[in-house]
């Protein structure tokens, strides 16, 4: 899943929350903006708990806390949010941000539908609520093609998937503009376009049509089960004939290949740019990658030598151009 980027931060305004510490709250924002969250953090704190009913103050901490990494706390902060002030989306929204990046979609259904419920006219949560079944339903196409690499059918599906979402969800931050109070929703900041941290690759349809479409549905089957952990898939791709990268054993290549991918809490791996240059049974596939796992982000260019192997699309050599 997307890990959603919190840039700007500045005072939301909203009518319904308390103003009297307003420059207390936004010489705190400044320091957040200026990368001094902890600090930003510890003065919010004291801050609370002079004001535990401050619910301006609440959400502020929920969204440094995001931007922080620390998304257990900032849910609840989020949480805190709605519970003074149910009638409210935007902490709705922001709650379904972090379920989704952790991967649970249907608490984060249940927030977005809360959020449209309290606000019909909330755009950014039709949208996120969008996104989530896009989500759900990329990861079942990726399952079929996980089994059945062959099934063109959900390879077909999941490419129109994956071509309308781009797996960000939109939070709502403390936003970077003065709102108008009568605006049910705040309106959401830029956020970044992150790859996608979801367990699942982003599919590309090959450059040439003459093209075998097996061979970028292997090629996607290998990204999905990297993404998803499934090591005994991932390994599963490379011909009996593969060239490890260093010349060393393939018991060694495949021992240092299960630490790396079961090692880290969550992978993703998204694929761009799919080239595909056809010759007889071999292929030679070309694609940009994006790579993020265990605090590890890299994007890379690689090539994909491939053999059609008992019907079988497997990678003979791996070459990579970081």
């Amino acid at each position: 899943m997307l890990t959603p980027r919190i840039f700007a931060l500045l005072l939301l305004g909203m009518s319904y929350l308390p103003v009297a510490h307003a420059d207390n709250l936004k010489e705190i924002v400044q320091l957040a903006n200026s990368g001094q969250a902890t600090q930003a953090l510890e003065r919010l704190d004291t801050h609370i708990r002079a004001n535990p009913k401050d619910a301006q103050a609440i959400f502020t901490r929920g969204v440094i806390l995001a931007e922080v990494g620390k998304r257990d706390e900032a849910i609840k902060s989020f949480v805190s949010v709605t519970e003074m002030h149910p009638n409210l989306p935007e902490p709705y929204n922001n709650l379904a941000v972090l379920y989704a990046d952790q991967g649970q979609y249907d608490k984060a259904k249940k927030a977005l539908e809360t959020a449209i419920k309290t606000h019909p006219s909330y755009a950014t949560a039709h949208e996120n609520l969008g996104d989530v079944y896009a989500r759900q339903a990329s990861e079942a196409y990726d399952k079929a093609l996980q089994l059945d690499n062959s099934n063109s059918r959900a390879q077909n599906k999941l490419s129109m998937i994956k071509g309308l979402f781009n797996g960000s969800y939109k939070p709502v931050i403390v936003g970077n503009k003065e709102q108008k109070p009568a605006e049910p929703a705040a309106k959401p900041a830029e956020t970044a376009k992150p790859a996608e941290p979801a367990a699942t690759p982003t599919p590309a349809a090959p450059a040439a049509d003459s093209a075998d479409p097996a061979v970028v549905a292997a090629v996607n089957a290998w990204a999905a089960a990297w993404a998803s952990q499934n090591v005994d898939g991932y390994l599963a791709s490379y011909a009996s004939s593969f060239k490890t990268p260093k010349g060393e054993a393939r018991s060694d290549w495949e021992n240092l290949r299960r630490e790396r991918i079961s090692k880290p809490a969550k992978i993703s791996v998204d694929l761009s740019n799919i080239k595909v240059k056809m010759d007889g049974d071999k292929a030679r596939v070309s694609f940009q990658q994006s790579y993020r796992g265990g605090g590890l982000a890299q994007r890379t260019s690689k090539t994909l030598f491939m053999v059609n192997s008992g019907g079988k699309w497997l990678i003979e050599q791996e070459i990579a151009d970081n």
